[in-house]
């Protein structure tokens, strides 16, 4: 198993246990303070001058702050496997760290790819119908099939089904959790939860022994939202979890699908109304969902008819394969040598979403190759 915790994760750490500092309070810390660790050494009288922290939640900070109890936390962690990643680390997966209130630190318990940034997001409503169900499992299955990792929450209902039919077809699949990760909500998900832990992993925000609270779901939902290329709405009622997720996939440019419900059916109302006001792109099968995705869609869409999943691969006809004009930006500004991804999106001169969608193409065509600390560099040799 690797490391708990980084050095660097240390001080994330301490702050993500701070009362009063959530994630967009911590990015506009590190802003204005340079970085975690030298945030660390400022005084209350630093701390106020920063957007949206006055005197009073500046002294408050500042004991919370000296006081967290860092070490039982790691500890805790390490005896139930669990890794703590920060925005710092390489690990930390890259969509999440292009959304404006990015967690702090993530808990991981099991393993994180670099395809996982070829994910699509299931969700909708805990009291689900049999065609909700059906239709849950069944697009877990096909997504997963086609090579995209699903994610959804772990709950009852639409986002139990949806890992299941991600699982049961050798697919993977992200639960992220609402609560610490000590123990599985709801109990009878646990014999699932474990079957994602071979194909997939555990994720979370919230501190270790944190307990189920409502209030805790809207977080855990930006998460899905973030880690994934859209969102699949299921079912949902018309006061809906799942339809926070869709809208803050929206706000993240992210796409957002629906499958259409019975009209006159309660848990169809809010899923329908999103397709009715043009919220989401009804979803019948799964060409529907590829053909929304682009580049990254059609690569997909090769591999299904491959008959198998696909796979970042070798490239058969190298830099001559057809790419399209965000790609070949991309591509042209990629060496041989290693270079940073913030590097790429600097030189590209295209918004950072459409560069990270080139880069993921690229990758998938089998054209460019991630490397640890964030750095990319073209397969093959010059």
């Amino acid at each position: 198993m690797k490391e708990t915790i980084s050095v660097i994760g240390r001080a994330y750490l301490r702050w993500a246990l701070t009362d009063g500092v959530g994630p967009l309070t911590f990015s506009r810390l590190l802003i204005q303070l340079g970085d975690a660790e030298q945030a660390l050494g400022a005084s209350a009288q630093t701390l106020k001058t920063v957007k949206g922290i006055g005197t009073e939640k500046a002294n408050a900070i500042g004991r919370s702050r000296d006081a967290a109890d860092i070490e039982l936390e790691i500890e805790t962690a390490a005896e139930h496997r669990v890794r703590i990643i920060c925005r710092a680390d390489e690990e930390y997966p890259e969509g999440l760290r292009r959304i404006p209130d990015a967690p702090i630190v993530l808990y991981v318990k099991g393993e994180l790819r670099a395809t996982d940034a070829v994910a699509l997001a299931i969700v909708g409503s805990r009291r689900c119908t049999i065609y909700g169900s059906e239709q849950a499992r069944r697009f877990g299955e096909l997504l997963a099939g086609a090579g995209f990792t699903v994610v959804s929450g772990l709950a009852r209902g639409i986002d139990a089904f949806a890992h299941h039919g991600a699982v049961e077809c050798g697919g993977r699949s992200i639960a992220v959790m609402g609560s610490g990760l000590t123990e599985i909500y709801p109990p009878e998900n646990q014999s699932l939860a474990e079957k994602l832990l071979e194909h997939g992993a555990w994720l979370g925000e919230l501190p270790m022994k944190v307990a189920v609270r409502a209030e805790n779901f809207p977080g855990r939902n930006r998460i899905i939202a973030g880690l994934t290329l859209g969102t699949l709405v299921v079912e949902a009622a018309q006061r809906s979890g799942a339809l926070i997720t869709a809208r803050l996939a929206s706000e993240y440019n992210r796409e957002v699908f629906a499958i259409p419900g019975r009209v006159q059916d309660p848990m169809s109302l809010g899923v329908n109304a999103l397709i009715r006001d043009g919220a989401a792109k009804l979803v019948m099968d799964l060409e529907d969902i590829l053909n929304e995705l682009g580049e990254v869609g059609r690569t997909m869409k090769a591999g299904v008819a491959a008959g198998g999943q696909s796979e970042p691969r070798a490239p058969a006809t190298g830099p001559s394969a057809p790419l399209s004009a965000a790609e070949r930006r991309v591509y042209d500004v990629i060496g041989y040598d290693e270079v940073l991804q913030d590097a790429v999106i600097r030189a590209a001169e295209l918004p950072p979403g459409e560069v990270l969608a080139a880069l993921t193409a690229l990758e998938l065509k089998g054209l460019i190759r991630r490397l640890p600390g964030s750095l990319v560099a073209r397969r093959g040799h010059a």
